[in-house]
């Protein structure tokens, strides 16, 4: 048995070699299925609940390295040293960086070099996942002109879809998705529809700024639908670590996930899926400095 995902539907294999392993036990500590159990002083592969998920950790953790995972799109050689605790950031650290980081709508005329955006992919990569191997993919805009030319084809999409904001819809639909669906429909997506579309017109690119680079981040139908969100979390911060700037932005992701139209919108544009959750996330280098931070706070 194995959880099914885009890239994989087996398990992954565990194997120990019985010669280096010393019972120590730290695989069966870590093993969240339990498909590693100790027997006669040695660590024995099982089958566990759901098969092996080849998240790593019994390798990982094994002082003697004498642990292979193998499938799910792992494999041994993709272990590499952890850094040390005294090399990393302190809380400070982290805290300063991410009280600097404002959202960016204003860029500079300056494109976003390849080694920038590779390296924010990279730091993104690293994010956790609901299930491995990760079922998020990046569609990369790497200039300000695909930016626009996106943007431009998606306010196209967007006049066709005018139906979806009309009076006579919210009136049918209030019914099934309720009062805070409905206020959000009236106070922001007919409002943004209109924006998105009249500015466009004029010249004016309010959907994703002209942005120099863009990268959105989607999942498939088997993925968690916190996985994109938090890799592009991770990539925004990296960006930021790179003296870039970021916005986020959600309000294209989901108006081309379901109908015929919006298939043949995502395939137009190379976007493998749809995916309960995505969001783009816009970077470039900030055109304006901000000299003040705003502190936020939680609902409850």
């Amino acid at each position: 048995m194995a959880i099914p995902t885009s890239r994989t539907k087996v398990a992954g294999t565990v194997s120990v070699d019985i010669e280096l392993c010393t019972g120590c036990g730290k695989c069966t500590d870590v093993c969240a299925d339990g498909i590693l159990a100790l027997k006669d002083g040695k660590a024995v592969p099982g089958t566990g609940t759901f098969g092996c998920i080849a998240c790593g950790h019994c390798m990982a953790v094994c002082p003697e390295d004498a642990i292979r995972v193998t499938g799910r799109c792992l494999s041994y050689e993709d272990l590499f040293p952890i850094p040390s605790r005294e090399s990393a950031a302190s809380y400070d650290s982290v805290m300063n960086l991410l009280n600097r980081r404002r959202s960016i709508r204003e860029f500079k005329d300056r494109p976003v070099e390849k080694e920038a955006l590779e390296k924010i992919i990279e730091a993104a990569k690293t994010a956790p996942m609901g299930l491995p191997p990760s079922d998020v993919s990046v569609k990369v805009f790497d200039s300000k002109e695909k930016s626009r030319a996106f943007a431009e084809d998606y306010a196209r999409y967007l006049e066709k879809m005018r139906w979806f904001v009309s009076p006579w819809f919210r009136l049918m639909m209030r019914p099934v998705w309720g009062k805070e669906t409905d206020e959000l429909f009236g106070g922001f997506m007919k409002p943004l529809f209109d924006s998105y579309t009249s500015e466009i017109k004029k010249g004016i690119n309010v959907i994703n700024y002209d942005a120099p680079a863009l990268l959105y981040f989607y999942g498939s139908p088997y993925s968690d639908p916190a996985d994109p969100i938090i890799a592009a979390t991770y990539a925004m911060i990296a960006a930021e670590s790179l003296g870039l700037g970021t916005c986020m932005l959600g309000a294209v992701h989901p108006l081309i996930q379901s109908g015929r139209a919006a298939r043949k919108f995502r395939e137009k544009h190379g976007i493998r899926c749809k995916s309960r959750e995505g969001i783009f996330l816009a970077i470039g280098y900030p055109a304006v400095e901000y000299r003040k931070g705003i502190r936020r706070s939680f609902a409850n």
